[in-house]
């Protein structure tokens, strides 16, 4: 695993957009203050205010961006500004081994999960978290549990321990037999997670602990993405599965005959005898974890702590 630095006070962050531009521009500025209140440096992307149809400009702009970050050897760390979409095509046009010689912190959830896959596929760098966005989560009314998850992350070399949730958290979804399992995190937004399956880009799905979870999906998309991980084995080698909160997912036309998301995920996962926790704080979300990509966890009971170090 290839691990970058942690982030001390006086480095450089960079914002950049590889999906979708912010939707409103103070969302910028906001976001730069903040970080900038705290004792850090800020270096924005040339492409964050461009735009093409529902990207942050042309391919080549967004992909320019990252390059341009990466190289920097004043830029320690890089946050999504938002998600959105198209992250999913630049994968094939990044530099791989500029990224694998310049080892920085990535921050990001929604449309990040594909470059977090594909990074972790193709050099296994450790420093690709699943956490809050500058342009959605930060700028305006940072949640204290999130600011404090993200900030423990992303400044420690040591094992971030047991993570902490209240008592609505991490319920089991299933009676299960295997009570303590440790493997690799991995997974992200089930949506973009199901788009990177079957590319060269998505690692070996063997041995992990997913997280996954997802907002505005109708039951029937759920159902599907569980089918198509179900089908493809992931299911069922997982050591556990780690559920968000699925927020507003459930079908809004009280008409139309369907099953609830409850009952879709409860179909698929419902018969594993792997722990399988609900209703967990990560991706979208006001209050959410901070969680590194491809590190040991550990899952007890209810509890799930990360046992490895992720950043030196």
């Amino acid at each position: 695993m290839i691990k970058a630095q942690a982030l001390r006070k006086g480095d450089t962050i960079g914002l950049i957009a590889p999906a979708s531009k912010p939707q409103k521009r103070e969302k910028i500025g906001s976001s730069v203050r903040y970080f900038e209140s705290l004792g850090y440096r800020v270096a924005l992307g040339k492409s964050i205010e461009k735009e093409y149809g529902y990207l942050a400009g042309t391919d080549k702009d967004r992909i320019d961006d990252i390059h341009r970050m990466f190289a920097d050897k004043k830029v320690k760390a890089m946050f999504f500004l938002r998600g959105g979409y198209g992250t999913i095509r630049l994968l094939p046009h990044l530099d791989y081994d500029l990224i694998a010689r310049n080892p920085k912190i990535i921050v990001g959830y929604s449309d990040a999960t594909s470059l977090f896959l594909a990074i972790h596929k193709m050099i296994g760098l450790a420093s690709c978290f699943f956490g809050p966005m500058p342009g959605v989560d930060i700028w305006n009314g940072f949640d204290p549990f999130a600011e404090e998850c993200m900030w423990r992350a992303l400044t420690s070399t040591k094992p971030f321990g047991e993570l902490p949730m209240d008592k609505t958290e991490g319920l089991p979804l299933i009676k299960n037999r295997k009570e303590v399992v440790e493997g690799r995190l991995f997974g992200g937004n089930l949506t973009v997670f199901s788009t990177v399956m079957g590319t060269p880009y998505m690692p070996s799905l063997k041995n992990r602990v997913f997280i996954l979870e997802d907002v505005t999906e109708a039951p029937y998309r759920i159902d599907r993405y569980f089918a198509q991980l179900a089908a493809n084995g992931a299911l069922s080698s997982a050591k556990a599965i780690l559920l968000g909160q699925f927020s507003d997912c459930d079908e809004p036309d009280k008409t139309k005959p369907t099953l609830t998301t409850e009952q879709a995920i409860k179909d698929h996962l419902g018969k594993l005898t792997i722990p399988v926790l609900t209703n967990l704080p990560f991706g979208h979300v006001p209050r959410q974890w901070t969680l590194p990509m491809g590190v040991k966890v550990r899952v007890e009971g209810k509890k799930v702590a990360v046992i490895e170090s992720v950043l030196r």
